[in-house]
This record gives structure tokens, C-alpha cells and sequence, in this order.
């Protein structure tokens, strides 16, 4: 019992299980246990425990939000009672009804009873003009500021040069002239290359860009053109990538129509321009007659007493070509041309094309700044991160300074020849600029489209004369696309012409064979060839396709093509007068006009008019020809005859009949 009584506590004496008290003294108080400890203490709530009423049990989320917005409600009323709030609302050229709604700040219901009151039916997704939204605006008493899509291109190619950072370049010349007289030749001199050889029919095809060094250890550009017409869309996007102008003439041949095309291209672009009378070795050369000649295009050369440089030279055996030289290098020197090697660079496309297993390659001419790999650059509706840049030699540098023309990697898509190229900040703004670029190309175009059916297309379906030849384009670069597509729209007249349904760079693809069976249209490869799909999807669909490498003989096959498509010439050749002396009813033939020929002859089958006091009221064909009762070819001057029309019976007596034959000629497009 002890024992047990020790175990609860009590006192063994007194023998029972009394619990024993303790002392009154003072002990420290235990520390209240968290919320969330009593919490876990209790446990799971019970329905009984919550239908009980905890005093700890707060309000539910969604009535802390609904008297919140009661509050903020409250406080705006009081303060539009107040002071009203005057926004700063930024108005692009269309905005939707629910945007403005949001930058005013507004309800779209309170917007659109504004705009029904002006009496406009709209909805919240529908677009209204900034001239619109404005007097929205202003009836709610808020500012605008007028804003327009092409802020995002305004400025970025007015860049600020620093005078102190300006430091001389090289000169950029363009070589230009007539076919076959030397141009490439001259280059190839400087270059020490064989570019002839590699070009189809010895003419250059598109534009090369190349950076060369003189033995006197100057540096000089060249752009060689094919022709003129890339050179002229250069200028017309306000390229001016030249600083000079060599014109190569050959001696024995003189000045020709592209001569004079080159002349006429110098003088527009106002750049100083240099005379090079090539092939002068020849026993045939007659330079000094040449320098006589261009008097008549307003050329005054140095010899005859103007400021024209001309250098006598020939690029085959390279006499005086270090004349040449000395020209370009002093009209350089004249020019002091500099540039900011520092900074953003900017410049301009000379030409792109698409390589396999490279994409997109274009060449560059930097104007200013210096371009490095992983710079990010826009050119047009491309752009793109520079992976590569390769010199005029195929070899891989790490930048590129002003005046050097250079090839990269990396854009998007095959920019226009003298597109204008800069470097961004980052790809955000290069996408944004690219995206107004091309929502600008898709008004134009479309723009375009609806001025030609409000003035032609209406034309064209009155007269229903004029025939289209449909054509889809590829060639190796972008440069001959455009020069193929000038030339081609040139051709034809009010009768025919040619409509390119897609230009593009690159090989032929299964895509173009779609379109032009879809489209009955022509393909045109320039120095490119289909892959073995595209063919497959010709031949199974019977399209034609044609390849050439040589630009003259690809327009003189459309305008072949285009000379079949014209009507023949209508040739009428009057052969005879007849006079009807009396008029006879015969039953189920009826009316037959006895006639007299008074003038030259008249054939069966040929074609009449019927001519009634010098009126002519009738023409037709001629149905019966007959002498007595046979019937005859044809009746000469002075016999009678039996005559009767075809489908026409109100013959009279002394009437006039005119006798007449028609024939139809060929006829062909003359070349511009």
C-alpha cells in the first residue's frame, strides 16, 4: 500500500489515495501556444463546432472583395464630384472602340452612345479613324496626341556625324557602257581575275561588288552593272552608293543605244563621270572620233576643252591602264570623300540571292560605321542577326568599314537591290520595323490594284481586246529579277502584255509549278533550274518551263510570244463597183439585184457594201454571183451580172455596190 500510495502521490501514513497539494509558490507562466498551434491542437472542424459559432471565424474572400469595390466605387464618385481626372489618350491612325474605351479609362457602352450620337452604329471591336476618335475624346475632356505608324522609321537612318570622327575612304565607282566592250575586261585587269569566262555569253549578268588595291596601295570599290535598268532602281530607292561613274566605250564600235542609256544615268544621278575608250589596240580604233561624238551627248572631255577625263586604254594588253587609275584616284581626291567608321553602321544592298545550304547571301556597301558578326540589321522587309561576313575574295573577315562592299549571312529573306540597310538595337525593333514595312507594301500594292481596275479594267472589258501573258519569274539574284521584270513590263501595248504573277530568287520549287497551272502561266528561269519536285509536277501537268542565262535573249522570246498573241493586221483592198440596174423576186431565194460592173471586178464570196445615195447602209458578204443562170468566180468591167447578199434583200434600183477582198498580215512587237 505504501507503494502505491508513493505512485499516485499521497501520503503512505495516512493510507488512502489522497493527492497531495501543492505549494502556493509563484511560477513562471507558460507561453500561449500560436493561433495556427491551437489550430492543429484542435484538430478537424466538426459541423457541430462550426454550426456553434467560433469567434475566431472570419468573412468569406468574395465578400472582402465586394466591399472593397463598393469602397473604391465611393471614392471615385467623390472624386469625379470632386476634381475630374484629365488622361493623356495617344491616337494612332485606327484604334478599335474597346482600346480607346480603355486608355480613356471609360466603359465601352458610354463610348459607344458617344459615337451613336455622332451617328455611328459600332460595336467595342470595331476600328474608327483618328480624326473620330479625337472628338471622343475631347467629349470626355481628355488630351490626345496624335501618333502614326511610320514613327516607327522616322529618324532611323538620319544619323548624326561627328566632324572629328570623320575619316577618308575609299571611292565607290561604277563601271558601266554597252555590251561587249569591255567592261568586266577592265575590272578583271584591276582584279587580276578571269570573270569573263565564268559569265554566260560573256555578258554580266548581275551586279558584283569588289574592293581592290592599287600598286599605288590605294583602295578603290567597284559596282559592275548588267545594264542599266538595276542601276536605275538603285537610284530610284535613293541609293546613292556611287561616287563616280567609269564609262567603257570601245574604240572600233563607238557609242551605242546603252552608251547612250549610261550617259543619260550619269547625268541623272549627278556624279562626276570618266571616259574610258577601251580597245584601242585594235586596227579599227578611232578614239578620237569618239570624244568628237560625245559633243553631241553635251560631253566635253579634257581635250576638247572640258572637265571630262578620257583615258585611251585597252584592257586586254593593259596599256595605260595606270591612267585609268590616276584619273579615278584624282577625281577622288577632288571629292575628299570621308566617313564616321565609328558608330551604327548604315549602308546600302547591292544585290542578294539564295545558295544552298548558305540562304540568304547579300552584298553590302557600308556608307558609314563598321559592321561585325552578331550585329542585328534591317534591310527592307528583311532582317536578321549577322552569322558571317565574307570579303570580295570569299574569305571570312570579322568587320567591314565604310566604302567596302561585303557579303553576310543571316538575313530573314533576299532583300531589293539598293534597299538602305542599319543596324538595330535588338530583334523587337527590327521585327516592329519590318512589320510596318511590310503593311506599307501591302497599301501600295493594293492601292495599286484598285486604281488599275477603276481605270483599266474597265477599259479593258469595254474594248475586250487586251490579252495578258502570264509569267512567273526566278532567277539567281535579286538584281537581274528586277532588271528581267522592268524590261518585261515594258513590253507589249493596249492589245498584250505581260503580267508577272511572282518574282522571286532562288530555283524553281513545286509552289511556282502550282501557281502557274493554277494560273496558266509561263515559268522563266534566269540562271536557275528546277528541283527534280518542280519537274516531276511540269511535266505531269504539261507547264513549260524556260531556262535561260542571257537576259536579251529571254526578252526577245516574250516579245516573240507576246507578237503571236496580237490580232492580225485587217488589210482591205478594194477591187470593183457594181450598179444595180433592176431588182428581181425569186421565189424561195429571194430578192436577186441584176447589176452592171462599172469599175474593176467582182469576185464570189467577197465582201460588199451596199451604197444608197453615197450612204453606205449595209455590208456583208457576197451570197450569188451569176451570169445568165451559172454561177461564176468572178465578173469584169462592163458585164452584167446577177448579184444577192447574204442575209439582206432591200435592194432598190440604182444602188451602188462596193466590191471589196480582206486579208489578214502578221504582225510583231518592235523592240524599244
Amino acid at each position: 500500500e505504501q507503494a502505491a500510495g508513493a505512485r499516485v502521490g499521497g501520503d503512505p501514513l495516512a493510507g488512502g489515495r489522497i493527492k497531495s497539494k501543492k505549494p502556493e509558490t509563484a511560477q513562471p507562466q507558460r507561453p500561449q501556444p500560436k493561433k495556427g498551434g491551437e489550430q492543429r491542437r484542435k484538430g478537424r472542424l466538426t459541423i457541430a463546432e462550426a454550426l456553434a459559432g467560433d469567434e475566431e471565424r472570419q468573412r468569406s474572400i468574395a465578400s472582402v472583395k465586394r466591399r472593397r469595390e463598393k469602397e473604391k466605387a465611393k471614392s471615385r464618385e467623390a472624386l469625379e464630384a470632386g476634381q475630374k481626372i484629365v488622361r493623356e489618350v495617344t491616337i494612332p491612325e485606327t484604334i478599335t472602340v474597346a482600346e480607346l474605351a480603355n486608355r480613356m479609362a471609360k466603359r465601352q457602352s458610354d463610348v459607344i452612345k458617344s459615337l451613336m450620337n455622332m451617328g455611328m452604329i459600332v460595336t467595342g471591336t470595331a476600328s474608327i479613324d483618328a480624326d473620330t476618335a479625337e472628338l471622343v475624346v475631347s467629349e470626355f475632356g481628355h488630351r490626345f496626341t496624335r501618333v502614326s505608324e511610320a514613327d516607327v522609321i522616322e529618324g532611323l537612318f538620319d544619323l548624326v556625324e561627328d566632324a572629328q570622327k570623320l575619316a577618308a575612304r575609299p571611292p565607290v565607282v561604277t563601271i558601266m557602257g554597252h555590251v561587249d566592250h569591255g567592261k568586266t575586261s577592265v575590272l578583271d585587269f584591276f582584279r587580276k581575275s578571269d570573270v569573263v569566262s565564268s559569265e554566260a555569253g560573256g555578258i554580266t549578268q548581275h551586279v558584283g561588288a569588289y574592293q581592290v588595291t592599287m600598286p599605288s596601295k590605294a583602295k578603290i570599290s567597284f559596282l559592275d552593272t548588267p545594264g542599266h535598268a538595276a542601276f536605275t532602281q538603285m537610284r530610284a530607292r535613293g541609293a546613292n552608293s556611287t561616287d563616280m561613274i567609269v564609262i567603257v566605250i570601245a574604240g572600233d564600235d563607238g557609242i551605242m543605244p546603252q552608251t547612250e542609256e549610261a550617259i543619260s544615268h550619269a547625268k541623272a544621278a549627278e556624279v562626276p563621270l570618266i571616259i574610258a575608250i577601251n580597245k584601242c589596240d585594235l586596227a579599227g580604233a578611232n578614239p578620237d572620233q569618239i570624244e568628237m561624238d560625245l559633243l553631241q551627248h553635251d560631253i566635253q572631255t579634257e581635250k576638247m576643252g572640258g572637265q571630262v577625263q578620257a583615258v585611251h586604254i585597252s584592257a586586254k594588253t593593259g596599256a595605260n591602264m595606270e591612267a585609268l587609275e590616276e584619273a579615278i584616284t584624282l577625281q577622288a581626291e577632288l571629292l575628299e570623300l570621308k566617313a564616321d567608321p565609328s558608330g551604327v553602321a548604315k549602308g546600302n544592298v547591292i544585290e542578294s540571292r539564295l545558295e544552298t545550304g548558305r540562304g540568304v547571301v547579300s552584298t553590302l556597301l557600308i556608307e558609314r560605321g563598321t559592321l561585325t558578326k552578331g550585329e542585328i540589321l534591317v534591310a527592307g522587309k528583311a532582317w536578321g542577326k549577322v552569322r558571317a561576313l565574307f570579303d570580295d575574295r570569299n574569305r571570312q573577315v570579322k568587320a567591314a568599314t565604310p566604302a567596302q562592299p561585303i557579303e553576310i549571312l543571316g538575313l530573314s529573306e533576299a532583300p531589293a537591290s539598293g534597299e538602305p540597310f542599319i543596324v538595330v538595337d535588338s530583334e523587337a525593333r527590327a521585327r516592329e520595323i519590318v512589320e510596318f514595312q511590310v503593311t506599307k507594301e501591302k497599301e501600295a500594292r493594293a492601292a495599286k490594284t484598285s486604281s488599275r481596275s477603276l481605270e483599266d479594267i474597265f477599259s479593258n472589258i469595254s474594248t475586250d481586246k487586251t490579252r495578258e501573258l502570264a509569267v512567273v519569274l526566278k532567277s539567281d539574284v535579286h538584281g537581274s529579277v528586277e532588271a528581267i521584270s522592268a524590261a518585261l513590263e515594258k513590253l507589249g501595248n493596249e492589245e498584250v502584255a505581260v503580267r508577272i504573277l511572282h518574282a522571286g530568287v532562288g530555283a524553281i520549287t513545286e509552289s511556282d509549278v502550282v501557281l502557274a497551272k493554277a494560273s496558266k502561266a509561263l515559268i522563266l528561269g534566269f540562271n536557275v533550274r528546277a528541283n527534280p519536285q518542280a519537274r516531276d509536277a511540269a511535266k505531269r501537268d504539261g507547264i513549260d518551263i524556260r531556262y535561260h542565262s542571257v537576259i536579251y535573249a529571254l526578252i526577245d522570246e516574250i516579245r516573240d510570244g507576246l507578237s503571236g498573241m496580237l490580232e492580225p493586221e485587217r488589210v482591205e483592198d478594194f477591187i470593183g463597183y457594181a450598179e444595180v440596174l433592176q431588182v428581181f423576186n425569186i421565189t424561195k431565194v429571194g430578192n436577186i439585184a441584176g447589176c452592171k460592173i462599172t469599175e474593176g471586178v467582182v469576185r464570189r464570196n467577197c465582201g460588199v457594201r451596199l451604197l444608197r445615195d453615197n450612204v453606205v447602209i449595209h455590208e456583208g458578204k457576197l451570197k450569188t454571183l451569176k451570169r445568165y443562170k451559172d454561177e461564176v468566180l468572178e465578173v469584169r468591167n462592163g458585164y452584167e451580172c446577177g448579184m444577192a447578199f447574204e442575209n439582206y434583200e432591200n435592194l432598190q434600183e440604182n444602188d451602188q455596190i462596193e466590191c471589196f477582198t480582206v486579208s489578214f498580215n502578221e504582225r510583231k512587237l518592235e523592240a524599244s
